[in-house]
C-alpha cells in the first residue's frame, strides 16, 4: 500500500539577506540585499558565476549557515536552525559505501518507526525508479543511480522544501539530461517548493518555472526572467533559445561588469 503524504508547499521569503565571511584577516561580504519570494509549488533556478553566494543561500534557507542580514521565513515561520520541512542534495551524492540502497536510506529515518520507515523507503526507492536495487552497495551503481539514491534519501523525510544544489553537476551529459527529466517527473508528482543552484543555462530554463540571475559578490537577485513554456519542454524550439538567450546575455552582462570592477 502506498501511505505517500504528499506535502503542502509552502511559501518562501527572503528580504534583505547579507552574510559576511572572513578571511585571513580581511572580511568577505558574500550576499547584501538579497530579496526573493518563491510561490507554493514553484521551481526556482537560481544561476550566476562561481562564488557569487547562490550555494550560501541555499545552505542559509537550509538552517545549515545564518545570515548576519535580513530574514528567510517558510510560511512566515523564521529559518534559525536545520529541519525535516527542507531537505538539500549537494552535486556529490554522499552516500555511505558500507550501507546498502536501503540502509543509506533508512539512516535519515532514525526518528521514524520501524514499519513507517520501511512503508517509506519503499515509496522513495519506487518513486525514482529504483526497485530491485535496494540491497546494493553504492559501489555497484551508476553515477545517475547513485543520485537518484540521494534523491530518495532527500524525499523519504517528505519535505516540503527541496533545495538542489548542482545536483547533476558531476554527471556526463546523457545521464544529467536523464536526471533532469527524473526530478520533473518526482517534482511533479510531490509538488514541493523546489530551488535549484545551477551553473548551466540551460538546466536552468529546462526546469524552471522562473530563473533568478544573481549578480557577482557580493551576490543578490539582478533580474528574473519568467519560463512561461509547455512542459515538457523543447531544447530546440525557437520560444526555448529565445529565453536561454535573454539569460545568457543578462549573465555575460554581469560577467563583463566583474571584469571592469577588477580592472
Amino acid at each position: 500500500m502506498n501511505i505517500q503524504v504528499i506535502p503542502s508547499a509552502p511559501t518562501i521569503v527572503a528580504a534583505g539577506i547579507g552574510k559576511r565571511f572572513g578571511s585571513n584577516g580581511s572580511e568577505v561580504v558574500a550576499l547584501h540585499g538579497l530579496d526573493v519570494t518563491v510561490q507554493p509549488g514553484e521551481f526556482l533556478s537560481i544561476i550566476g558565476g562561481s562564488g557569487c553566494g547562490k550555494s550560501t543561500f541555499l545552505r542559509i534557507i537550509a538552517g545549515l549557515e545564518t545570515n548576519d542580514a535580513g530574514s528567510v521565513t517558510i510560511d512566515g515561520a523564521p529559518v534559525r536552525r536545520p529541519g525535516l520541512d527542507r531537505g538539500i542534495m549537494f552535486q556529490d551524492c554522499r552516500l555511505l559505501p558500507w550501507f546498502t540502497v536501503e540502509r543509506n536510506l533508512a539512516f535519515a529515518l532514525s526518528h521514524v518507526p520501524k514499519d513507517e520507515a520501511r512503508a517509506r523507503i519503499a515509496d522513495a526507492i519506487r518513486l525514482v525508479g529504483l526497485v530491485g536495487f535496494e540491497k546494493a552497495y553504492p559501489h555497484q551503481l551508476s553515477g545517475g543511480m547513485a543520485q537518484r539514491v540521494a534523491i530518495a534519501r532527500v524525499l523519504v523525510n517528505r519535505p516540503r522544501v527541496l533545495l538542489l544544489d548542482e545536483p547533476f553537476g558531476a554527471l556526463d551529459a546523457l545521464t544529467k539530461i536523464q536526471m533532469q527529466e527524473e526530478l520533473l517527473r518526482i517534482w511533479e508528482s510531490e509538488r514541493s517548493t523546489v530551488i535549484l543552484v545551477t551553473h548551466d543555462i540551460d538546466e536552468a530554463v529546462y526546469l524552471g518555472d522562473r530563473v533568478a540571475i544573481m549578480s557577482n559578490r557580493p551576490g543578490r537577485i539582478k533580474r528574473f526572467v519568467e519560463v512561461d513554456l509547455p512542459r515538457p519542454r523543447d531544447r530546440t524550439s525557437p520560444p526555448f533559445v529565445s529565453v536561454r538567450k535573454q539569460i545568457f546575455g543578462e549573465f555575460f552582462t554581469v560577467a563583463e561588469a566583474r571584469v571592469e570592477y577588477q580592472i
